[in-house]
């Protein structure tokens, strides 16, 4: 599956959400994309057009044009039958280090993460 964003907005830890990191990205074409995690919890949270499924083993990828988020093939449902969803971004270079930032707590001892920064 891919998108195409403008930018992927992020908050690596939410006070008001009790702590929660999240990731979030809407498509050129509607589509809305949601990754969080709260840090007490084991598994991570995808959302993809409102359908939320809960995750684990995760691996994700991030450069500066694009985004690669890789699941196990038995949860691709979480990604409308895909176990890969590679989003196209625009993000500014300045934005990346909190992107990363965020990545990185969402996905520790949970997932993995790649930088290809």
């Amino acid at each position: 599956m891919q998108m195409t964003t403008a930018l992927l907005i992020v908050n690596p830890c939410d006070d008001e959400e009790d702590n929660m990191a999240m990731l979030c990205c809407h498509s050129d074409k509607g589509e809305m994309f949601l990754m969080t995690r709260y840090p007490d919890e084991d598994e991570l949270e995808i959302t993809l057009d409102g359908e939320p499924s809960t995750l684990d083993g995760v691996k994700v990828t991030l450069s500066p044009i694009r985004l690669l988020i890789e699941i196990a093939a038995a949860d691709a449902d979480a990604l409308n039958g895909d176990d890969v969803l590679e989003i196209t971004h625009s993000t500014d270079a300045s934005d990346l280090a909190e992107v990363e930032e965020t990545l990185q707590n969402i996905l520790k001892g949970t997932g993995t993460y790649i930088s290809q920064l």
